[in-house]
């Protein structure tokens, strides 16, 4: 994914007249949208589309690649340099953030580290410190935990947090509701440990649950 405008796509064996490269270049020259599919984890790929082969290289086994600018009504390349920087950095995007939520889910066997939900379809992966933070922001597991959909609203909202010694805290404005059994079991959550991941590596960072946890306690 090197480049700022286009990326490179290694052709299929050495051959250029091979089917599949013979395949690029005819999309190539008669402009014809392909779909891209990026592996996020082992046997599992995101589909990104529109896509445009936008060269075809038969000395160096290798095609361009432009993406199509994200919300364009119509199936057609970048116009411009701004148009193919902007669409290639709007799939690098997805691409960190596909592949942080599957490594983050993984990492806990696919449950959600409060209630324990076994259903990774109902999970997010949550950014302990947000991505827009350069220095400890970055799409890395000690940075993420899952959560259900509700879960997550929650954190983000700093109504639950997670102290530095992984145990989940409750805000009072929550803990003053008395509305029906799910807040209830939200509720008896309080003060009560964390499920984490097996490996040590991948538990959350203390420093960075320590700077979200001043934030939580700034308005709860």
């Amino acid at each position: 994914m090197e480049g700022d405008e286009t990326i490179d796509y290694a052709f299929m064996g050495q051959d250029p007249n091979a089917a599949d490269n013979r395949w690029l270049r005819d999309a190539h020259e008669n402009g014809v949208p392909i779909i891209y599919f990026l592996g996020i984890a082992p046997g599992r790929y995101q589909a990104v589309l529109p896509c445009f082969v936008s060269g075809w290289d038969a000395k160096e086994l290798k095609a361009r690649l432009t993406f199509g600018v994200p919300g364009q009504p119509t199936l057609a390349p970048p116009d411009t340099a701004f148009e193919r920087r902007y669409a290639l950095r709007a799939v690098k995007q997805r691409l960190h953030q596909a592949s942080f939520r599957e490594a983050v889910i993984t990492a806990y066997h696919g449950r959600c580290a409060l209630s324990g939900l076994p259903e990774p379809l109902l999970l997010d992966a949550a950014h302990i410190v947000a991505d827009k933070d350069e220095q400890l922001g970055q799409p890395i597991v000690p940075n993420g935990i899952p959560l259900s959909k509700i879960h997550h609203a929650a954190f983000d909202a700093h109504l639950i947090g997670i102290d530095p010694d992984y145990r989940l805290r409750v805000s009072s404005r929550l803990l003053a509701l008395n509305d029906g059994p799910m807040l209830e079991v939200l509720k008896r959550l309080n003060g009560e440990p964390i499920h984490l991941p097996a490996r040590v590596k991948d538990r959350p960072d203390r420093d960075r649950l320590a700077l979200r946890f001043e934030c939580f306690k700034s308005v709860a």
